[in-house]
């Protein structure tokens, strides 16, 4: 009996299917790959954002915790509400306190620092230097200062209403949310903390 053998050898489709199938794997685990860096970047971004964030607000607590009489014999707290406040805290240590500002413009926190000068000293509003200090804030609907007055106990957080009246604020609350990707981040980051004005304490 003859013996007969298949020596036929791969054709042709069978080539393409296996070109295809490597394709497809190799394309799935550069996917895989991308994502993996993205989701590392956003990661690094998230952090970098909340130590700056964190390092701003411990600023801020500073300079609110110092808030005194201005140079020209006006309140510690000039005006106050939902997303601004102003008050004059001495951040330089020269003889004067300074007219700070904070204040939020979209996403973006900023400082405005007006500098007592003249004889008669004064605060002019024109020479004030704004920073931007923080980006990506994503304090669109949730207030980013709120304030109580000297009845705040600790064991409620009834905060003042507005409008408020500078003279009976004596703790200032401060919660920013930064968000440094919002289509692809997780939810955003709450630095939140109180301060209780020195000078201003009636106990």
């Amino acid at each position: 009996m003859k013996m007969t053998s298949d020596v036929r050898g791969i054709s042709i489709l069978e080539v393409l299917v296996a070109i295809a199938i490597f394709l497809m794997v190799s394309a799935g685990t550069m996917e895989i790959f991308m994502w993996g860096f993205r989701g590392r970047d956003i990661v690094w971004e998230q952090l970098s954002t909340q130590n700056e964030g964190r390092k701003i607000v411990q600023d801020f607590v500073n300079q609110l915790r110092r808030a005194g009489q201005s140079a020209v014999g006006g309140y510690a707290i000039e005006s106050a509400d939902n997303q601004q406040i102003v008050f004059y805290s001495n951040i330089d240590m020269e003889a004067w306190r300074e007219r700070l500002r904070y204040f939020l413009v979209g996403t973006t926190l900023k400082v405005g620092i007006t500098r007592a000068t003249g004889t008669p000293v004064s605060y002019n509003l024109e020479d004030e230097v704004v920073t931007e200090i923080v980006h990506d804030v994503a304090n669109t609907t949730t207030p980013l200062f709120y304030y109580y007055d000297e009845n705040y106990t600790g064991v409620t957080n009834t905060t003042m209403s507005a409008p408020i009246d500078t003279t009976e604020v004596r703790l200032v609350g401060i919660k920013l949310l930064l968000e440094e990707k919002p289509n692809v981040a997780p939810a955003p980051f709450a630095i939140e903390t109180k301060v209780s004005i020195r000078n201003l304490k009636t106990n």
